[in-house]
């Protein structure tokens, strides 16, 4: 048999920012492959909805209500937990401002999250996976096609998502001898509440359709396959990288 089948048992599974877009699209996912999901978000109304939808898929979920930004509290709950196989490290966000205009308050506030909050869970969850060595390690950092070029009036969201590109690489090289692989999806926009909002400029929706080849936008699924693929067993040998799902936005 040459077919690797996608699937998650008996695994355990954190995500971030899990109760709404991505995080959200991808705890369903992993739940459909298997894994139990813990699922971290500061808003327990969101993360009571979740857990709605994953029982729909039959699926098992631990709820964990925290910050990402609030160090301390993320600690203490993250080191509550004895085994975790797969990190999705997706929660973020994006205030865009043209270059002169842009506020310190947003400059700091995407750093400490984008950037710093996603150094720090990865950090509390690799010494984790360090405690259960016989266990493989997966770690898929969210980050967006912003983290491989550039784009008006997204610079401090580049500035972050080409840090969260080059801390998986460190993490790749530096964790592969340790039965941890660490990789990062790179979506181009993708049809969440977020996107939505920024769509509703039907300027910008054109300028941005306009430089996808494919023609649309990505769906919430797309990612989260491609993230349910890179935490299982098929995707043994990739480490380091990036999926790119841009539609061909990056190839230009």
């Amino acid at each position: 048999m040459y077919l690797q089948k996608i699937n998650l048992k008996n695994k355990y599974a954190l995500v971030t920012g899990a109760g709404k877009g991505l995080g959200r699209a991808c705890s369903i996912a992993l739940a459909e492959a298997g894994a139990t999901v813990i699922a971290l978000s500061r808003t327990q109304s969101d993360l009571n909805r979740l857990e709605k939808d994953i029982k729909k898929v039959k699926g098992k979920v631990i709820k964990i209500e925290c910050d990402v930004m609030n160090y301390q509290d993320l600690k203490e709950k993250l080191n509550k937990i004895k085994i975790i196989d797969i990190l999705v490290n997706n929660a973020g966000t994006n205030i865009p401002e043209p270059f002169e205009k842009i506020k310190q308050t947003s400059m700091n506030y995407l750093v400490d999250l984008n950037l710093k909050a996603a150094f720090n869970v990865a950090q509390l969850v690799v010494k984790i996976m360090l405690k259960n060595k016989k266990r493989p390690g997966s770690i898929i950092n969210m980050s967006s096609q912003l983290g491989h070029v550039g784009m008006i009036g997204r610079n401090v969201y580049n500035m972050t998502k080409f840090g969260i590109e080059g801390l998986t690489k460190g993490m790749g090289v530096e964790l592969a001898k340790k039965n941890i692989r660490v990789n990062s999806v790179a979506p181009t926009f993708v049809e969440t509440p977020m996107v939505k909002k920024f769509f509703k400029n039907s300027k910008f929706k054109k300028l941005v359709l306009g430089k996808i080849p494919i023609g649309k936008v990505a769906t919430e699924s797309d990612i989260a396959t491609s993230v349910c693929f890179l935490a299982s067993s098929a995707a043994s040998m990739i480490t380091g990288t990036s999926i790119i799902i841009d539609g061909g936005w990056t190839a230009q």
